[in-house]
């Protein structure tokens, strides 16, 4: 008999459909909030008018806008933004871009509750891994909460969970609090119009992976295999129809909610393999976009892990429209089909990095909640030699 638990998170809501800038001022009214600040991706700002269109909604609830944060959200760019948050008093931070920007404003607002002003400063609220357990330190929740708007598919912005970049270590961290969830998070299709091809469809990928992983977890149960295999299909019509016609809404509207459905396992409390654990690492280690650490990593782990979960992995190729053809050859086809990197070599990844990327690898949790055992570096080894190219 299946037993587990579904854990649910301090979110208040989800909106989707609307218009982004009228969905933030009717939030903020909502909330009572007075000072918003956004953080926001640069291109986006610079280049669009859509960061204008939620500025000219919030009228003079706007004090502040900060549109730097990097890719894997860096301690210092966190820190930066959360001083300039500070100095204006903000009561509500609106993050309104990809995923780290989304991930940059959740640890954004543990620095605001905790006057952290340097990087060292984060050190004390980082989860911690020892002998292949967690440790995530308590802390008190941010009073200063977030509201997301994401132009991405990776699907953070449903999760207590942050990742964020020690550049001096180039390792990237987890920072776990139920009260980081942004408060209220807002599917709005028209502006990832805007979001460069590569970028929307590989972490579509992202979220197609948080869904696989799901259907395959150790603590897979029928709750989330019904969300996550849903997810699957949304991903799998909604991705190619937006990459035929980049101005199909629906389309849009379709990955938005199945990278929403994608994550419920996630922030219910079932735990991912070792497709995510690599992809942290390839991540902070390597340099490589969030996305693309699915793209290439994903069929390689599901063949690994065939010979103990092959009848899970079943239900992902039928969910695709290719039952009876192995979960990993369907997946790669489905990849390749959007025109995604299907290798490290793609991705520039040498081989010569993959000692320090296997040995990191087993820091991750993640890695020890594979389907099938990954006993030590050798094992991620492995992988990685498959997915060379």
């Amino acid at each position: 008999m299946t037993d587990g638990q579904i854990v649910f998170t301090d979110m208040d809501r989800v909106i989707f459909g609307r218009p982004a800038g009228e969905a933030i001022a009717a939030e903020a009214a909502r909330l009572g909030a007075e000072r918003v600040f956004l953080l926001t991706g640069g291109t986006l700002n610079r280049e669009t008018d859509e960061v204008e269109k939620i500025r000219r909604a919030l009228g003079p609830r706007c004090v502040g806008l900060v549109d730097r944060m990097p890719a894997h959200s860096p301690r210092s760019a966190v820190i930066a933004c959360a001083a300039e948050a500070r100095a204006a008093r903000a009561d509500l931070l609106v993050t309104f871009g990809g995923g780290s920007v989304t991930d940059g404003g959740k640890v954004v607002t543990i620095c605001l509750e905790h006057d952290i002003t340097d990087e060292d400063g984060l050190e004390p609220f980082r989860s911690v891994i020892t002998d292949g357990e967690k440790h995530i330190p308590p802390f008190t929740p941010p009073t200063v909460r977030q509201i997301c708007v994401p132009t991405t598919l990776s699907g953070g912005e449903h999760n207590a969970r942050a990742g964020c970049t020690d550049g001096r270590r180039r390792v990237k961290q987890s920072y776990e609090n139920r009260g980081i969830v942004p408060l209220s998070v807002i599917l709005d299709p028209a502006p990832c119009v805007h979001t460069p091809e590569w970028l929307w469809l590989s972490t579509g990928i992202r979220a197609f992976d948080h869904a696989v992983e799901t259907v395959c977890s150790l603590d897979a149960n029928p709750y989330t295999d019904g969300t996550a295999l849903h997810a699957i299909r949304l991903l799998g019509r909604g991705l190619a129809a937006s990459r035929a016609d980049p101005a199909d809404l629906d389309a849009r509207l379709d990955c938005l909610v199945g990278a929403w459905l994608s994550m419920v396992g996630v922030v219910s409390g079932v735990r991912m393999g070792g497709n995510h654990a690599i992809g942290h690492i390839l991540g902070g280690t390597a340099g490589v976009p969030h996305g693309y650490t699915s793209c290439v990593m994903l069929p390689h782990v599901l063949e690994w892990n065939a010979s103990v979960n092959g009848a899970r992995q079943a239900m992902i190729s039928e969910a695709l429209g290719r039952a009876n053809t192995p979960a990993s050859e369907a997946v790669a086809d489905f990849i390749a089909g959007l025109g995604l990197p299907r290798s490290l070599a793609a991705v520039d990844v040498d081989p010569s990095q993959f000692e320090l990327i296997a040995k990191n690898t087993m820091n991750d949790s993640w890695t020890y909640s594979n389907p099938r055992r990954i006993a030590g570096p050798e094992d991620v080894m492995e992988i990685l030699a498959a997915a060379a190219g």
